[in-house]
């Protein structure tokens, strides 16, 4: 009988695993990159002028914006919640822990949003414009490029816990990475690859601070250098590059670095610390061009999370707000 009762918990459990899958496939369908073409053609080189633009002035900004798609995608699933301030039915996600006073980028999205609503009023949504700006961004700072699928729809709430747990933390494990990746179904080679993008941009101390002066697997001298700048005890400390060989560029540098025991912070060095994620680590940074093809890859299956498709969702006219 206990046999039996397993057995069918199990066929439960695989059933809603192909329905889950099914749903996911659906709505990854329903998208495509010439969604604009007719309602607004020039809405892809919009947004790349204004990427562009920004990241000359401020090449950090880059990072910042592909920051913003990963955070938006892992909460709901990329619907622009990221983006929506804080109202009197919902808390929004910019408060939650891994966002609070790290999220940058929202500025530019505002731009892009002005622009496209003065060239075709309620026809491009944020969820959209955050994934091309994403794009746009990797490709300003050298990286790869890729086709983004196109047609999300905004979502009309946004989940501060859902925030607060579904985002990875800078002190996570390898275990843990794996299963958080794995529970937006992405494969442990989307998560090594995704986490490539921290081959720019900076981290706060306070997210590299135990890192520094508790974690045994951390080139001495790299330690020693980051601790001038961020003391041990109380707050405040500066900023750090999560690349220190090349920080304003996109490129396989952040795996060469894992290897030489140089990541910043503590769930950077889990991916190369003897463990399943090892051989792969070796290999991008070996290898630019797997790293780039797999990291497209990767960006275009994260791009399909969660995604809100015709009327399930809503072309926000203001990012920050509902409409």
């Amino acid at each position: 009988m206990a046999a039996r009762s397993s057995h069918r918990s199990r066929h439960s459990m695989l059933s809603l695993f192909v329905a889950l899958a099914t749903v996911v496939a659906a709505a990854r369908a329903q998208l495509s990159p010439t969604f604009y073409a007719s309602s607004c053609p020039a809405a892809l080189v919009t947004i790349k002028t204004a990427v562009r633009a920004a990241v000359l002035l401020d090449r950090r900004t880059g990072a910042s914006l592909l920051r913003l798609h990963f955070h938006d995608c892992f909460v709901q699933g990329c619907d622009a919640s990221v983006l929506l301030d804080d109202t009197g039915n919902f808390t929004g996600e910019k408060g939650a822990g891994p966002n609070a006073g790290s999220l940058r980028g929202f500025g530019v999205i505002d731009t892009i949003k002005a622009l496209l609503e003065a060239l075709c009023p309620r026809t491009v949504s944020c969820a959209d414009i955050l994934a091309v700006a994403a794009r746009d961004s990797v490709v300003a700072l050298g990286g790869p490029s890729w086709t983004v699928q196109l047609g999300r729809m905004d979502s009309t709430t946004a989940s501060l816990s859902t925030a607060n747990t579904d985002l990875p933390s800078p002190a996570s494990s390898l275990s843990t990475l794996l299963a958080a990746f794995a529970r937006k179904g992405l494969s442990s080679t989307d998560m090594v690859a995704l986490s490539g993008a921290h081959t720019m941009g900076q981290a706060q101390c306070q997210n590299y601070r135990g890192r520094i002066y508790n974690d045994t697997d951390i080139d001495a001298g790299f330690a020693a250098s980051l601790r001038a700048g961020c003391p041990a005890a109380g707050g405040g400390g500066a900023n750090a590059p999560l690349d220190v060989s090349t920080p304003n560029a996109f490129d396989n540098a952040y795996y060469g670095n894992l290897v030489a025991q140089r990541g910043l912070l503590h769930s950077d060095q889990e991916l190369f610390n003897g463990g399943s994620t090892d051989s792969l680590v070796r290999s991008y940074a070996a290898s630019p061009s797997q790293f780039s093809s797999d990291f497209a890859a990767a960006m275009v299956r994260m791009g399909g999370i969660g995604v809100l498709t015709g009327s399930s969702g809503q072309v926000r006219r203001n990012c920050r707000r509902v409409n």
